[in-house]
């Protein structure tokens, strides 16, 4: 997928990231409504996935608050390459059945299989987990017990929602699996008096030089994670 190596170093409070960069080959430009958001590496024809570099990434300056609240997969509001698709969930009498991944399909269809990574997180209720973002990897999440906050937040400059904030209240109540892209940040709060488990399916195996980190509480983001009182 990406032809060298990115070491994290720091995310300064001054605005740009702070990184080591290896060589990183010739990845070809993909453009999306007139703008460059990533670099598609491989040959032509290969799957529509991005990488990006550390330059493409920026932290935005944000009011207090908790962005466009998701209420439709189609949302007009959605963060640019953000996906959705409800899940369908099988109740009967013995309790019910949703299917998470099918290897070729759905919102992870393109995932080259080889590299393709299953993991499952429990989440005590309370427990605020954020900012993750990554450079190559694309997130397939899926909660299939209780529920969350998911916050995210896009980091990539040339994005046309850069700077954009979306909050989704997805679980046990709203079965949505969504796609998060290279270079938006994403969190979640467990909401409710339950743990919860979310699984997520990674393109890439886990690689500890693209888990990078924005504070959960950063002043820039300034995500409120307080509960809406309204």
């Amino acid at each position: 997928m990406f032809s060298g190596w990115l070491w994290p170093s720091t995310l300064g409070q001054q605005g740009r990231l702070s990184w080591k960069d290896g060589e990183t080959g010739g990845d070809r430009l993909v453009k999306s409504n007139g703008d460059t958001i990533g670099r598609r590496s491989g040959p032509p024809g290969a799957p529509k996935y991005v990488s990006l570099q550390p330059g493409d990434l920026d932290v935005p300056e944000c009011e207090k608050g908790i962005g466009a609240v998701i209420q439709s997969p189609q949302s007009d509001a959605l963060v640019h390459g953000v996906r959705i698709d409800p899940i369908v969930i099988w109740p009967d009498d013995r309790g019910h059945f949703m299917e998470v991944l099918r290897v070729g399909s759905g919102l992870a269809s393109q995932y080259p299989a080889d590299t393709i990574q299953v993991s499952a997180t429990l989440t005590n209720p309370g427990v605020v987990k954020a900012f993750h973002y990554h450079l190559r990897q694309y997130d397939c999440w899926t909660v299939v017990k209780g529920m969350l906050q998911v916050a995210l937040a896009d980091l990539r400059t040339a994005s046309p929602t850069f700077g954009r904030r979306n909050t989704m209240y997805v679980g046990e109540l709203r079965p949505w699996q969504i796609l998060v892209p290279p270079g938006v940040a994403h969190g979640y709060k467990v909401i409710g008096q339950d743990p919860a488990v979310l699984v997520y399916v990674t393109s890439r195996f886990y690689d500890p030089s693209d888990e990078c980190r924005v504070a959960f509480d950063d002043d820039r983001v300034n995500y409120d994670w307080t509960t809406q009182f309204k």
